[in-house]
């Protein structure tokens, strides 16, 4: 299996899907848009600032009870150009883009998305079970983002650094639970408990991972922050 790899920390002047952006800034980087013909919708709390000219509307979301319940956004904000506008989460990390073809899918874990182009569909499944050690039996839910009508982005936030692994067809890694960010649709997540098999507590510990298996892509951050999630 090859090492994962440090995704670039910094972006300028990038161009796809009809948006141009920049991410810069260390500690607690900065998403930075010029907006044009082409909407872009986020949890409204990340908003750092943004041109008088940038126009902002609410994005209602699908599966609204549920999502309350859950902790997880019920509306989110939509913004049109022209201008410039800019995020950032309040928390120490890495920003990064993910570009998605026409009809490409990205699997993401909950709390990590920051903002996406408007032809980009958020939907999400609740996967039990699967984070039971990390949130107290109560699961956590995985978001997909899938790019309808042409490309899209997502732009999203690690916390610490991030790094991305390409796991051959049948390759296989385990990631703590909490270590992981996102993934490629064709690859697999199952949890794996591996007991102490020697020492005085032998019996009653034991390791939790997140075993992925390919094709595909998984990105992995070196710091977790628990959010909160309602029981």
């Amino acid at each position: 299996m090859q090492t994962p790899v440090l995704k670039p920390t910094a972006a300028r002047n990038e161009t796809f899907a009809g948006v141009t952006y920049h991410i810069e800034g260390d500690l607690v980087p900065v998403l930075r848009l010029e907006l044009k013909d082409v909407p872009v919708y986020f949890e409204h709390y990340i908003l750092l600032w943004k041109d008088l000219n940038v126009q902002i509307g609410v994005r209602p979301m699908t599966g609204g009870m549920k999502r309350i319940l859950a902790g997880m956004p019920f509306f989110l904000t939509e913004v049109r150009g022209p201008g410039q506008i800019s995020f950032s989460r309040d928390g120490a990390g890495q920003i990064f883009a993910i570009h998605l073809g026409a009809g490409e899918r990205i699997d993401m874990r909950e709390h990590q998305f920051l903002a996406a182009t408007g032809n980009v569909e958020y939907g999400f499944m609740r996967m039990k079970g699967v984070a039971n050690m990390l949130l107290g039996g109560t699961g956590f839910f995985v978001d997909h983002f899938t790019a309808q009508h042409g490309d899209g982005i997502v732009w999203v936030h690690g916390y610490g650094n991030v790094f991305e692994v390409n796991l051959a067809p049948g390759e296989k890694i385990d990631i703590e639970p909490g270590g992981w960010i996102y993934k490629d649709p064709s690859v697999t997540m199952e949890t794996q408990f591996q007991k102490f098999s020697t020492g005085l507590f032998a019996s009653a510990a034991s390791f939790v991972w997140n075993r992925f298996t390919g094709p595909g892509r998984v990105g992995i951050q070196s710091m977790y922050v628990h959010m909160p999630t309602a029981e």
